[in-house]
């Protein structure tokens, strides 16, 4: 097969297993080409990278509309990682399920950052009734300043802390991604990047968990078919 053009969206089945092969493993853009080149699909690198930026977000974007309303616990958390050789922070917040609700790249690590962060998150979800954070000041200083959070229950835990596990694991999922793409060159790039990463992850939560084998299976045939619903409709 010679090199797919994408913007004939004629191999549409590849392009769809394509970004969700990436994005669902910690695979670099030469293993995604391989494991596509045994396969008998001849891709360039360029035309890869123009699937993943074009229908990311538009993937995203279905999967978080199809997503039901989750905890009512939110776990928020920042991490340091590196973009270009510069510094940023990226900010997540999970449910007491393991579910990511939002997840933000920024430079500083603020009140103002928080803020930002928060409030993407009350636009998309209803107010919790807990919020776990470290103890980072400006956490508690900027849920003091929300009005709708003036009755949540804000508790904040040692980063080490069991109940600060769940946010602690999708980090290290954020960490594979990163180093088998050998660190993010973009800002721009890297958000959409890790906000389709995390509606992936979401999607196959509950396959990983430890449940009998057929209702695993049964969550992964349920899982795929959403994922083959909303790529269908992008594609």
């Amino acid at each position: 097969m010679t090199d797919a053009k994408p913007d004939r969206h004629r191999f549409r089945v590849i392009i769809q297993h394509t970004v969700w092969l990436y994005h669902r493993f910690p695979l670099s853009d030469r293993a995604v080409q391989e494991l596509l080149h045994g396969r008998g699909i001849g891709v360039s690198h360029e035309t890869l990278r123009e699937w993943w930026i074009k229908f990311g977000p538009l993937f995203a974007e279905g999967l978080r509309q199809r997503e039901p309303r989750r905890g009512s616990r939110w776990h928020l958390d920042e991490v340091c990682t590196s973009v270009d050789g510069v510094r940023h922070w990226l900010w997540r917040a999970v449910d007491e399920h393991g579910f990511v609700q939002g997840i933000l790249l920024q430079r500083h690590r603020d009140t103002e950052a928080a803020k930002t962060f928060l409030t993407r998150l009350l636009g998309e979800y209803d107010v919790p009734e807990v919020i776990h954070t470290d103890q980072l000041r400006s956490d508690g200083a900027l849920i003091r300043e929300i009005p709708s959070l003036a009755d949540v229950d804000h508790q904040q835990v040692m980063s080490t802390a069991r109940c600060n596990n769940v946010t602690l694991q999708e980090h290290r999922s954020t960490r594979r991604h990163e180093r088998s793409q050998q660190g993010f060159k973009r800002r721009k790039r890297a958000q959409e990047f890790l906000r389709l990463h995390a509606r992936i992850t979401n999607l196959h939560h509950h396959s990983r968990t430890s449940v009998p084998a057929t209702t695993r299976r049964s969550n992964q045939n349920q899982a795929f078919q959403t994922w083959f619903t909303v790529a269908t409709g992008v594609v």
